[in-house]
């Protein structure tokens, strides 16, 4: 009875939050950007699916399944460039300007850019030791992935262009 007591009057436990590999500090960098603007989209979430599941081999339900584990890793609140640093210490180069490119990706979603996803971004470039120019490129094929919808008409359609003269048929 005394046990049951004392419970109600203690603070209520809250789930244990995975340690953070490089992977979870950038999804949880890409929840951070999607939920800055107070609407986290159903794009958004999809696309961020969609990034871990091409960053790391995942099939749909594991990359949701990690993406969860971010929100949550997220709304512990380690400070953006905790999560940048990590990326930079335990991933190459080549890592951290895909990082960088998956970042600008959920920014460039929703068409518009917000001044809380951009300092996101920035601080996360920061600490994860990129420049200014390595920010513009990746955002630059943020923007051309996002423009380059295939549209399997027009592409069949170039494929079998011929700007060579065709010999009649008899």
């Amino acid at each position: 009875m005394l046990k049951k007591l004392f419970q109600v009057f203690r603070p209520p436990q809250t789930p244990a939050t995975p340690d953070p590999d490089a992977e979870l500090a950038l999804g949880a960098l890409l929840v951070r950007v999607a939920q800055s603007d107070r609407d986290y989209q159903l794009e958004e979430i999809s696309l961020i699916d969609r990034i871990l599941a091409r960053l790391y081999q995942h099939n749909a339900i594991e990359a949701a399944k990690v993406r969860a584990a971010c929100e949550k890793l997220h709304a512990a609140a380690p400070e953006t460039d905790t999560f940048g640093k990590l990326i930079r210490e335990t991933t190459g180069l080549e890592e951290r300007l895909a990082a960088l490119d998956a970042l600008w990706e959920v920014v460039l979603a929703d068409e518009r850019e917000h001044p809380g996803e951009i300092r996101i971004v920035e601080d996360a470039r920061k600490a994860m030791g990129l420049s200014r120019n390595d920010s513009d490129k990746a955002r630059k094929r943020a923007q051309d992935k996002l423009l380059a919808v295939p549209d399997t008409a027009a592409a069949s359609a170039i494929a079998t262009d011929d700007t060579t003269p065709q010999e009649p048929q008899s």
